[in-house]
């Protein structure tokens, strides 16, 4: 089958499947594994890098949303070269691929009519269903068992061994800095299973933008920056500008030093395989005294 992926996660999902060879295109996000640096790139965005501003990202694709404008470019050429039995892709978030009802309007002029799988996962359970989903319409359903087998797993252990404590610290899981955005969706249901209370976030609920005062009210004894799209060393940046702001400097964990920095571009905002990578790191930044030196080093940064 000859497959395109239009987002990060369902590419991470057909390799954790074994299927790299039948990728044949993946979005301009896509960036693991290594294997796929070399496929064709399908869609594109005017704003993509990392030496934009936050601020004004986030003014562009508010400006383009509200002219009902693209936020990505569908390279249909590519596509009609590629000849796709299927594409992935999701309509959850406007800001993460193309919307669903653009990629179905392109498919019907495609030759081939190609099968659009939508993945729109808001939750862990949904996350590992859609493995299963994309497992099955590749024809290897069985290596979609054994995948997510793996990776329930890998949540149970996280899960046993964050019981053995009775402290579940207030944590505030930031996905972006400038303005500020709490978690969502799946996000506060790790952080529950990781041991810890998201106090800005709600399970399963769509992340949205706070101020820096809500975060204060909110007392979080740990502040987790997993910012969309960016590496750690990219929302660092923003975060040795913003911390100068006395409500900032008020928050408890600003003030104890209990504040991460997480890749929240290949962690957390990527709801495939490595959202149990996600998971660890949250383990370990809530609980370092039962889970302290258990996982690979995954690029955190803890400022001074």
């Amino acid at each position: 089958m000859r497959v395109v992926s239009l987002l990060p996660a369902a590419t991470e999902i057909v390799a954790a499947l074994g299927l790299t060879d039948q990728l044949v295109g993946v979005s301009h996000d896509c960036d693991f594994p290594p294997a796929i640096g070399q496929k064709p790139r399908v869609t594109a965005c005017e704003i993509a890098g990392d030496d934009i501003p936050s601020d004004r990202v986030h003014d562009w694709v508010n400006n383009r949303l509200a002219r009902k404008d693209p936020l990505f470019t569908l390279e249909e050429k590519e596509l009609e070269v590629l000849q796709p039995d299927l594409i992935l892709t999701q309509s959850l978030c406007a800001v993460c691929a193309p919307p669903y009802d653009r990629v179905a309007a392109l498919v019907a002029k495609l030759p081939g009519r190609p099968k659009v799988l939508n993945l729109e996962a808001t939750t862990l359970e949904q996350i590992l269903e859609t493995i299963r989903q994309v497992a099955d319409v590749v024809g290897v359903p069985e290596r979609g068992v054994q995948v997510v087998e793996t990776l329930r797993e890998r949540i149970a252990q996280v899960r046993r061994t964050a019981e053995q404590s009775a402290r579940r610290p207030r944590v505030a899981v930031l996905e972006w800095l400038d303005p500020v955005f709490c978690s969502g969706h799946w996000t506060p249901e790790l952080v529950e299973i990781a041991g810890g209370m998201e106090v800005l976030g709600q399970k399963g609920k769509p992340s949205v933008q706070k101020t820096w005062k809500d975060v204060k009210a909110a007392a979080p004894e740990l502040l987790i920056i997993a910012c969309c799209g960016q590496s750690a060393a990219r929302a660092f940046r923003d975060w040795v500008r913003l911390r100068q702001q006395p409500e900032v400097e008020a928050i408890p964990a600003v003030q104890d030093g209990r504040v991460y920095l997480v890749d929240g571009r290949a962690y957390f905002n990527r709801p495939g395989p490595r959202i149990v990578d996600s998971l660890e790191i949250l383990a370990e930044i809530v609980h370092p005294e039962l889970f302290g030196g258990r996982f690979p080093d995954r690029g955190m940064i803890r400022p001074s």
